[in-house]
């Protein structure tokens, strides 16, 4: 199994109360925008166990799972 990474996330709150990632920020302190979500649902992240909000998200040009867990973002690593 693959470790999970606890981020921080700069969001947006949509009027309808849906949560949105704007930005992550990695462990070594470098801030990556997100291009687009291109999905949000409730998953269970199949790498590192446990369940939560996947969004399906675009950064870097590069498709990636950002995970949200109760109250703390996490990505696989």
């Amino acid at each position: 199994m693959s470790n999970r990474v606890y981020i921080d996330v700069l969001v947006a709150w949509g009027r309808e109360g849906r949560i949105l990632p704007r930005a992550i920020k990695w462990t070594d302190g470098m801030r990556y925008p997100v291009g687009r979500v291109l999905d949000m649902r409730p998953a269970a992240s199949l790498k590192t166990g446990g369940a939560g909000t996947r969004y399906t998200v675009r950064i870097g040009g590069e498709q990636r799972f950002l995970f949200l867990d109760g109250e703390r973002w996490f990505m696989e690593q």
